[in-house]
Parts: structure tokens; C-alpha cells; sequence
């Protein structure tokens, strides 16, 4: 949670992370990775239209079995998922895996090497966990299948993209290895089994999406557009609208997908104004986006009563007249304070919408810098730029919406 110091090897020409363990340092490792527990998926489905089937797993006294010792299932296709983790020798850290494969009876399906990993595609790390699973406050799972739209995969294709065929109706032995970067290797093994009656086809609200196409919805005061890089799987979007609640908002409420549903590019959202702006009000117009306890705005472009922003995350949506200026909190001081004895000045800037977009300090007319790394705090230790003396800190913050706040603080030191 403090500071910290982060060892990389990266490529000069791609900047694209090389796993140091490979280099041949000398460390310590006969740790074999830790298996906690197997997925099964429904490859008919969507991933972000169904649960996984959590299977229990025992350790035995060399490898990792399912209890179970033949899973029926209701699906023809199938997938798997498992989460992992790895420990190095002398250390109780838990470290990610580095090698994952999977088998069918002994004919190999699909793998991935976290290795030659950029710091473009980081984002992709939604393609490869169960995000949906996840974001919903479930297990950590990495998916031994590649997603249609995961472009920049990591994945080793042998036998497709990790869909199963079990529809022949005989016993499936499944064998999947976890290994690190010193060979150190875990097995888990499992048999599953088509029972020859499918389970019928849930039907799901809203239209349908693909990844690798550009498509969109559109109403009479609300669109939105989801681009060829947008989506990792198939889903349906779901669309309601409802009307908005807060006193400052000039658009309805529109829900568009969930939050759980992760996108690699940003959306395209356009909402139509229910009240008349004009030109001064509409420059202090803002996109909220909510979901949840989580909240962000992004400031609009304007087509005539037309606004549109564009959004990483599904959720609901409603346009917003800010014209708060956000407020300058000084944190035990106050103006004309004697801080010959203090060691920093610390402020937070409170803002109705939660977000600002601009923070600017200067010292008696010279920049100066402020912490911050996030927090709601903007802290500045001082240093040799505030010697002995008087001065006067300047400091300016506006919000997304434009509205600007200035305050000036004297002080002695």
C-alpha cells in the first residue's frame, strides 16, 4: 500500500515486458503452483450471459483431481477456467502463473505464456479473466479460452479457441498443467461427460452485439454505438429509460448494458437534452455515468440539443447542468498562518460531481508541485522552494463542467 519498487526487463524497440524469471538470476524455486478451483462454461453462451459452474477439487498426494469423478454436463461445447496462483521458496507472496495448457484426452486444446506482455494491452487482462465473475465479487478465474475479440491475445492456439466438442456423448479426460518460470509444474485432472439432453437456451432483453462490428441503438432521445474494438464477446445490451432523479439533471435516465460487461474501446453515448440550454448553460453540461457506489462525467460535444461523450464502461447515463465551482479545503491551517513549525501543506478539493480535471499551485507566482497519486489530499512537503519568510500560494482547480475556483492563502514561515 506504500511506496514500492518494481524490477521490469522490457524490450527497448516494443517497451513490452519480458518475464525476469527467465533470465537465469540466481533464485531459489522448487515451489509448484497452487490450484484452488476449476470453472466449467457453456460455450453457447456468451460469457457475459451465464455463471460458471464453480467444480470442487481435492490436492492428492502429487497432483489436483476433481471430487467428483465424472462431471455430467447439459452443453455439447465447453470451456474451463481455474484460478492459480504460485509462490516462490523462502516467500509467502503470491505470485501469478506463468505457464497454463490444457488437454483432451491427451490431444492438446489451448495454452497461454504470460510472457511479451505490453503495456497497450493491459487492459486485454478483462479478455482473459472471467470480468463478469469477477466484478460481481466472485473468484479471480483465467479462462482457458481466447474470446472472439481479444485481438492481442496471449493464447497459444492448438486445437481452436479452447471450446471443447463434447457432444459424442463418451468421457472426456481433461488434464490441464499450471507451471512457472522454473519448470515447477501442478496437474489437475478431470472427466466430464455429455448427458445428451441440452439445457435449453435462456432468452435475454435487448439487442445483440458482436465483436469485431460497429453497430448501435437508437431512440428518440438517446443513442449509443459500439465500435469493431469495443466488445470481447457477443452479448446482448439491454436499453431502459427512466426518469432522472436530481435536481440538476436535464436528460432522463438512461440505462445502456451493465457494468460487468468490459469494454476495450470507448462507446459512443448520445442523450438529447429534455430542457432548453442556452449557449452559457450548455457549456457547463456534463455526461455522468453511474453504476453502483461508482460515479465518473466526462465533458460533452454538443449537435445542436444533441450531447454526446464517449465511455469505457456500461452503466446508466444522464446529462447533468453543473455550474458548482468546485471548493478548496485547507487542511489544518488557514489564511495568514504561522507554519514555521509545519512540515507540509495539505489540501482537498470537494467538488459536487466528485470529479475535477485541473489542479494548479504557485508559490509566491511560481508552479508548484503538489502530491497527489489519486487521493483526495494534494499534499506538498516543503522543500527549498518555500524559504524563510512570507508567502502568498496560489491555487486554481476546475471541475469537467468548466467551472473555475481560484483561492490564495498567505502564510509565514
Amino acid at each position: 500500500q506504500g511506496p514500492h519498487l518494481h524490477f521490469e526487463i522490457r524490450t527497448t524497440n516494443e517497451d513490452v515486458n519480458k518475464n525476469p524469471v527467465l533470465f537465469g538470476f540466481p533464485l531459489a524455486d522448487n515451489t509448484k503452483p497452487v490450484i484452488r478451483r476449476l470453472a466449467l462454461y457453456d460455450r453457447r453462451l456468451s460469457l457475459y450471459e451465464q455463471s460458471p459452474k464453480l467444480i470442487p477439487i481435492k490436492k492428492t498426494a502429487v497432483d489436483y483431481s476433481t471430487t467428483s469423478p465424472v462431471i455430467l454436463v447439459t452443453s455439447p461445447k465447453i470451456s474451463f477456467a481455474i484460478s492459480t496462483t504460485d509462490n516462490q521458496t523462502g516467500s509467502f507472496n503470491q505470485n501469478g502463473i506463468f505457464e497454463v495448457g490444457i488437454y483432451d484426452n491427451d490431444k492438446p486444446v489451448i495454452g497461454f505464456r504470460m510472457d511479451n506482455i505490453g503495456y497497450d494491452n493491459t487492459r486485454d487482462i478483462n479478455a482473459h479473466i472471467d470480468y463478469k465473475t469477477r466484478a460481481n465479487g466472485g473468484p479471480f478465474l483465467q479462462q482457458l479460452f481466447e474470446l472472439p475479440g481479444y485481438l492481442n491475445s496471449i493464447y497459444k492456439k492448438v486445437g481452436g479457441d479452447g471450446a471443447i466438442d463434447i457432444s459424442d456423448g463418451t468421457v472426456h479426460n481433461i488434464k490441464i498443467y499450471v507451471k512457472d518460470g522454473y519448470n515447477n509444474t501442478s496437474l489437475l485432472f478431470t472427466r466430464v461427460q455429455y448427458t445428451g439432453n441440452p439445457s435449453a437456451l435462456p432468452v435475454f432483453a435487448g439487442k445483440k452485439f458482436y465483436p469485431l462490428m460497429l453497430d448501435g441503438f437508437e431512440d428518440t432521445d438517446c443513442e449509443f454505438y459500439i465500435g469493431e474494438r469495443c466488445l470481447y464477446d457477443s452479448v446482448h445490451i439491454a436499453y431502459k429509460k427512466v426518469p432522472a432523479t436530481t435536481a440538476n439533471a436535464v436528460s432522463a435516465v438512461y440505462g445502456i448494458g451493465a457494468a460487468w460487461i468490459p469494454l476495450k474501446d470507448s462507446m459512443i453515448v448520445r442523450i438529447k437534452t429534455t430542457v432548453f440550454l442556452d449557449a452559457g448553460k450548455k457549456s457547463h453540461v456534463v455526461m455522468q455515468r453511474f453504476a453502483g457506489a461508482k460515479q465518473d462525467v466526462e465533458k460533452v460535444v454538443w449537435q445542436k440539443d444533441w450531447a454526446t461523450a464517449k465511455f469505457r464502461e456500461m452503466g446508466n447515463f444522464q446529462l447533468v447542468l453543473d455550474e458548482t465551482p468546485p471548493v478548496i479545503v485547507p487542511i489544518g491551517f488557514n489564511d495568514g498562518a504561522n507554519m514555521s513549525r509545519a512540515s507540509r501543506i495539505v489540501l482537498v478539493i470537494n467538488d459536487n460531481l466528485q470529479t475535477f480535471k485541473n489542479f494548479r499551485a504557485e508559490l509566491d507566482g511560481k508552479w508548484l508541485r503538489f502530491t497527489n497519486d489519486k487521493g483526495k489530499s494534494f499534499i506538498y512537503n516543503f522543500d527549498e522552494k518555500c524559504v524563510a519568510g512570507p508567502h502568498s500560494l496560489k491555487i486554481s482547480v476546475e471541475d469537467e463542467a468548466g467551472n473555475f475556483t481560484t483561492k490564495t492563502f498567505l502564510f509565514t514561515r
